[in-house]
């Protein structure tokens, strides 16, 4: 769940087993857009989640796939991305995955 990057040299053992935290937020965001949650709902949880796991948060957004424009009404009716950014220490930790139209 910790994506490769030089940046994570720069994480101790314990930063390490937090970093993957920021995965986990993100999968947690993309089940719960694709079941249907309200987009809003959905990035209030995700980013209370983040702020609890990390020293920072850049961002945490869903953006449509295509003009990566904000989403934020209703449940997710298209294609989109979940993008992250949080901050462990003196390292910015980045992350984004897929998430589809929502049931």
């Amino acid at each position: 769940g910790l994506a490769m990057s030089s940046r994570n040299a720069y994480l101790d053992a314990g930063q390490r087993q937090r970093a993957a935290e920021l995965n986990r937020i993100l999968k947690a965001l993309v089940t719960a857009l694709e079941g249907g949650a309200p987009v809003a709902k959905a990035l209030e949880n995700a980013r209370a989640s983040a702020h609890a796991a990390f020293d920072g948060v850049d961002y945490i957004e869903v953006r449509d796939a295509e003009t990566l424009a904000a989403l934020t009404d209703g449940p997710l009716d298209r294609a989109a991305r979940v993008l992250g950014a949080v901050r462990l220490g003196s390292t910015r930790l980045i992350d984004n995955m897929a998430a589809k139209a929502g049931g």
